[in-house]
């Protein structure tokens, strides 16, 4: 993506980690690219288990109004966060789905990541948000590769550093046939 602003959502239900993933990525942005970043989120009344969302605004300039309107880039970890936040991707934009989880509609057009049966090939389940993130940092570029792994290794806790940065490797390099993984 060229543009200097990308507007990102990404979905899932709690417990996921679509929080953390948003974390890191603006994190990636404002505190080791030297990019602006704005960093909200919103999930149900249940929390685990609930639907959640992350939003982050990246800009080379200062961020003048702090809500995702229409992202760039859409990333959903299940069903229900594909039928609401799908459809507020911009034209051109990246839809990004759990290719185990997501059944896109006929015709759309979308990055099949198996995130999560990835994360559980390296043991652990509950860094699929992980996998997911690598993926968004290499496909839509919008932080370096080393500013993501900066920001992993400084949020989340010590004993979870390195299989979070073998998740996040595993996103970045899973070989998606030249986007010849799309769904739709």
């Amino acid at each position: 993506m060229s543009r200097a602003r990308h507007e990102v959502r990404i979905g899932g239900f709690g417990g996921q980690g679509i929080v953390l993933a948003g974390t890191l990525l603006g994190k990636a942005a404002s505190l080791y690219d030297g990019r602006e970043a704005v960093f909200t989120q919103s999930y149900g009344p249940e929390a685990r288990g609930g639907a959640s969302r992350a939003d982050v605004i990246i800009d080379d300039a200062p961020v003048d109004y702090p809500y995702v309107t229409q992202p760039d880039v859409v990333a959903v970890l299940f069903q229900e966060a594909y039928v609401k936040f799908a459809g507020d991707l911009r034209p051109d934009g990246l839809l990004v789905i759990e290719a185990d989880l997501v059944k896109p509609e006929p015709g759309v057009h979308a990055l099949a990541l198996p995130a999560t049966r990835i994360a559980e090939q390296l043991g652990r389940r509950v860094v699929a948000n992980v996998v997911l993130l690598g993926c968004l940092v290499r496909q839509a570029q919008l932080v370096s590769r080393d500013a993501a792994e900066q920001a992993i290794r400084d949020t989340v806790k010590p004993a979870m550093v390195a299989l979070n940065l073998e998740a996040f490797a595993a996103g970045y390099d899973h070989d998606d046939g030249g986007l010849g993984a799309m769904a739709g």
